[in-house]
């Protein structure tokens, strides 16, 4: 799972613009956190490390950045102060790009900022194969009653590109509602059931084209595929 800070960083930083200098233009993006942006992401990720498996890597570029200076310290002293229990390891961010390439399964939580965060969840989508196979959510502060705001879809967004054309993969959708059962309702049970469901349609076999190989036989639709979820759903009840 990667936990990418949604609302500072170079997206949002000032000054940004194209400019003229020196009889050129020039294009500026600041990459600007503050320590309250930094810990409001980290203990998100930290949350949802306690629901998992009790580990998080926190990544940046403390290497070269003085964003990622502030970042790695202000998460660190976090985890020592408030959450001793997570196992809290740290990665620059081209390194942990070439790790999750290398060897996924050494990760369960990243945490990290607005631009590494884009690049490494599209990567870490593909490891499945597919954008339609990855679920996010959009998760903001805490409400009155401990639950964050917050909304789940697809990594990939509505694909208007293939819109009404059958040919979307419809497990991404339905695994950010597992997402939504297990953070924000906290039915984490159901949740592992309707996984399960989606984990088993695809050991049987069926996929829609963003899975199909060449030769595979005919992709399912999306509403195949959506039905055939749900049937594994219902024989698991």
């Amino acid at each position: 799972m990667i936990v990418r800070e949604l609302t500072s960083g170079s997206y949002f930083g000032e000054p940004r613009g194209i400019f003229e200098e020196n009889g050129e233009r020039v294009g500026i993006n600041t990459q600007r956190y503050t320590e309250s942006e930094i810990d409001r992401v980290a203990r998100s990720a930290f949350e949802l490390a306690r629901k998992r498996d009790n580990r998080l890597c926190s990544v940046e570029k403390a290497n070269v950045m003085e964003s990622g200076i502030l970042w790695r310290e202000v998460v660190s002293k976090i985890g020592a102060e408030d959450y001793p229990d997570v196992e809290l390891s740290h990665m620059y961010a081209d390194n942990c790009a070439m790790q999750l390439v290398r060897a996924p399964k050494q990760f369960d939580v990243i945490v990290t900022d607005n631009l590494f965060g884009d690049i490494l969840s599209d990567c870490a989508a593909m490891l499945t194969g597919s954008l339609g196979m990855l679920p996010s959510a959009s998760l903001g502060v805490p409400m009155a009653n401990g639950k964050p705001k917050a909304m789940y879809e697809p990594v990939h967004g509505s694909a208007p590109d293939i819109a009404g054309e059958g040919k979307a993969n419809p497990s991404a959708t339905i695994l950010s509602f597992a997402m939504a059962l297990r953070y924000s309702y906290d039915q984490g049970a159901e949740a592992d059931r309707l996984e399960a469901a989606v984990e088993k349609v695809l050991a049987d076999g069926i996929r829609t084209a963003d899975l199909m190989q060449k030769g595979g036989g005919t992709p399912a639709s999306t509403s195949e595929m959506g039905d055939a979820i749900v049937a594994a759903l219902e024989a698991s009840l």
